[in-house]
């Protein structure tokens, strides 16, 4: 939010900085700054950007003394302990007598992890100022370690030198100081940065401090207050520089020169320059303090004294006595302060419109945050776990019913069951009604009109499947059953047959080959249906398991329910062998069927021979409609007027008797039962995989799941538990969430106190 310090400017001079045209009133100021402590008293500043004042420099550089004299405390100055966690300095103007309350605030575990807020009164409230300075060094040793009772070290508690449980820390000390003398103001001193360290050091420490003042500096809502020693070479001050990364045009950087008594006689122009904001300029200005010294301190000067002679040496003092009017309004403490109060005031208003929507926004996002973890473990996990699988039974028995969708379990399978069908009906055996020595002179079958009106048949050539829209398996004239052949093999098979009968083992031999040829495709559908159960079992498991993390539940069940379907799949495969060794035998009580495309095929084979090429070729044509229509009806009338009642596909049973007629015979039974036996076979081994392998698998699963998950003994409780038990990550993330949304709705019931 660098923009808020840009929209105002001083009523007077050319240096500007940001402040209020019409200033608030003190009243409306300590409400919003008292709004802001409160915020920050619930920790939200993790989530949000709160307006603050941060004070950094580099050690030594007068960062503690300035301090001091804005809040009129003397700080702790031994051993550095006041460098190593950040504290908050809360001022309010008030009409009673001077009092300062230590607070310790824990926002963060040992090891730096957020936690819920954790504010303790450090002590009774001070009214001596001169006790301050050991309440802070106290309070500062307790934040340092966390671990040991806090009120040990109010009651004097000592921890051996160089034996702090940390060596810096984010939670931090507040001092609430109110009295008659004091500014409405709030800011935060942080550790100095370090430019190296000695012996007894840490190495590490030097990116700690830096890292720590960085996570304050970076937020575009910090106001930096930047002190600078005028006794160090301005480059060497790495403060400076960090201020300088993270707010590089200046807008919200306030700087402050100390020590200014110690510039080196002939470079205070150097400093004069910055003071003019002639170089490295800030919209906001650079001022100038003088504090005590250490033996002024040591000594015993008091705060109202040394205010006093601040103001002398500013007027007195060359060259600061020489400035300009409207300079002198950058000098001194009490003009830092009052510029400070102000600024952070106008930047409190300007952000609490925004502070409320980001507020708003991030307790959404916390909130989803949330709703995407898996549902926390029940206080039941017995009846928990039995949920969970009865959600998954009842999920599994409606996806094994069927669903609606595109890509459904029964869709698919289904559509593997219809290629079955093609892959049978293209074991039909070719048979041929002429000789193999005659076959060049016949380039193919004609159609077979009768079959156009099957389910997959629907061309008027059977020899040419490519014309139904199928994809039969390669085919040539070497898989042709030649009839010469057929009536060979029947010859063969004679035993003591009375003369022109032969023996049914020809046709049952033709059938049996042909019944081999099916178990292939009946294969081929079962082990594409056990895996596609096998894929939509698995993701069924994983959207209802995978939640449960720990105790390998997931793949229990997936185990559990695998064996279960491999159980099916054995009562399935069972069921394909025993149609499979069904049909190897023929028999069949479709009589009516069978004599119909018995009768057809018989016809059918016998026009395709011509041995008596006139007669044959007439009935032919009159047959395929190679006469007139009435030419048709002649012929039909002639028959019945004889007494025989006929249709057109009968004529050709008028054709004259075939030396050949046995195998023609043979041939149509052996089609004709294939046509029956085909359409029996497609229909019952996909109910059969169906019933036993799809369906059958929901029958016994509760029980498997039951004895497999050992949900049914003594321990059944403690079971459940550990299966419903989160993993540390998912716990770690559920608590990390928690204690957000738990800052947040403690920040949201804040706002909703404003009354300004």
């Amino acid at each position: 939010m660098p923009g808020v310090f840009l929209n105002s400017r001083l009523s007077a001079g050319t240096n500007g900085g940001v402040g209020l045209s019409d200033p608030t009133t003190a009243s409306q100021r300590r409400a919003m700054l008292d709004l802001i402590n409160r915020l920050r008293n619930t920790g939200v500043q993790r989530d949000i950007d709160l307006p603050m004042i941060a004070v950094i420099g580099n050690q030594s550089a007068g960062k503690s003394s300035l301090i001091e004299s804005i809040s009129g405390i003397t700080l702790p100055r031994s051993q550095g302990t006041c460098t190593r966690c950040p504290t908050e300095c809360k001022l309010t103007q008030a009409g009673t007598p001077w009092t300062c309350v230590v607070k310790l605030h824990f926002i963060t575990d040992e090891n730096g992890l957020p936690i819920k807020p954790i504010i303790s009164v450090f002590g009774n409230a001070i009214s001596d100022k001169t006790h301050v300075e050991e309440r802070i060094r106290r309070a500062q040793r307790a934040i340092l370690n966390p671990n040991t009772d806090y009120k040990k070290f109010l009651e004097g508690y000592e921890v051996p030198s160089g034996a702090n449980e940390m060596s810096f820390s984010r939670n931090y000390v507040s001092l609430e100081i109110s009295g008659r003398e004091l500014a409405d103001l709030s800011f935060v001193d942080l550790p100095g940065l370090i430019a190296s360290v000695g012996h007894a050091g840490n190495a590490n420490d030097i990116n700690l401090v830096k890292n720590l003042v960085t996570s304050y500096v970076e937020k575009p809502s910090c106001l930096i207050l930047l002190t600078v020693a005028c006794e160090t070479d301005f480059e060497n001050q790495g403060a400076h520089h960090l201020a300088k990364q993270y707010d590089p045009k200046g807008k919200r950087t306030v700087g402050v020169l100390t020590k200014p008594d110690r510039i080196p006689q002939g470079e205070e122009e150097s400093w004069i320059r910055l003071i003019r904001n002639e170089v490295e300029p800030l919209d906001n200005n650079w001022y100038c303090v003088k504090q005590p010294s250490s033996l002024e301190i040591s000594h015993g000067m008091h705060w109202g004294e040394a205010r006093k002679r601040e103001i002398e040496f500013f007027a007195t003092m060359k060259p600061w006595s020489g400035l300009d009017l409207h300079l002198h309004r950058v000098l001194g403490t009490k003009n830092l302060t009052e510029r400070l109060s102000t600024i952070l005031a106008e930047l409190i208003a300007r952000r609490l419109p925004e502070i409320q929507d980001e507020l708003q926004a991030v307790m959404q996002q916390a909130h989803s945050d949330l709703r995407e973890l898996p549902p926390e473990p029940s206080n039941n996990p017995v009846g928990e776990i039995h949920r969970i699988l009865n959600g998954f039974t009842r999920k599994l028995s409606e996806l094994l019913t069927g669903t609606p969708d595109d890509n459904g379990l029964v869709q698919t399978i289904r559509s593997h069951s219809e290629a079955i069908k093609q892959e049978i009906y293209f074991t039909a055996p070719r048979f041929v009604p002429w000789e193999r020595r005659d076959s060049h002179q016949h380039p193919k079958l004609p159609p077979v009109k009768f079959l156009s009106d099957e389910e997959i048949v629907d061309s008027e050539d059977e020899s040419d499947d490519e014309g139904l829209g199928l994809t039969p398996p390669a085919r040539s004239r070497d898989n042709d059953i030649f009839i010469d052949e057929v009536m060979e093999r029947a010859q063969r098979a004679r035993t003591r047959e009375l003369p022109n009968y032969y023996p049914f083992v020809v046709q049952a031999d033709y059938i049996s080959k042909i019944v081999k040829k099916w178990r292939e495709p009946a294969i081929e559908l079962y082990e594409v249906t056990n895996s596609v159960m096998r894929e939509r079992l698995g993701e069924m498991v994983e959207a209802h398991f995978a939640h449960l993390e720990k105790g390998g539940v997931r793949q229990a069940v997936l185990m559990i329910v695998c064996d279960h379907l491999d159980d099916a799949a054995v009562r399935a495969m069972e069921r394909i062998d025993w149609l499979l060794q069904v049909e190897s035998t023929p028999a069949t009580l479709n009589n009516q069927h069978y004599a119909d495309y018995h009768d057809k095929f018989l016809a059918y084979y016998r026009s395709c021979r011509g041995n008596n090429r006139s007669t044959t070729s007439n009935i032919q044509r009159l047959v395929a409609g190679g006469f007139k229509a009435e030419t048709m009806n002649r012929a039909l009338s002639s028959l019945t007027e004889l007494g025989i009642s006929a249709k057109a596909d009968d004529l050709v049973r008028l054709l004259p008797s075939d030396p050949l007629d046995v195998a023609l015979g043979i041939m149509a039974s052996v089609r004709a039962y294939f046509q029956v036996a085909y359409m029996r076979f497609i229909d019952m081994v996909p109910l059969a995989i169906d019933y036993e392998m799809v369906r059958g698998i929901e029958r016994g699963l509760d029980e498997a799941l039951l004895d497999g998950l050992q949900l049914t003994g003594d321990d059944a409780r403690e079971r459940c538990a550990a299966m419903l038990r989160e993993s540390s990550t998912t716990t770690s993330k559920r608590q990390e969430v928690s204690k957000k949304l738990e800052r947040l709705r403690a920040a949201r019931a804040e706002l909703k106190r404003l009354s300004v």
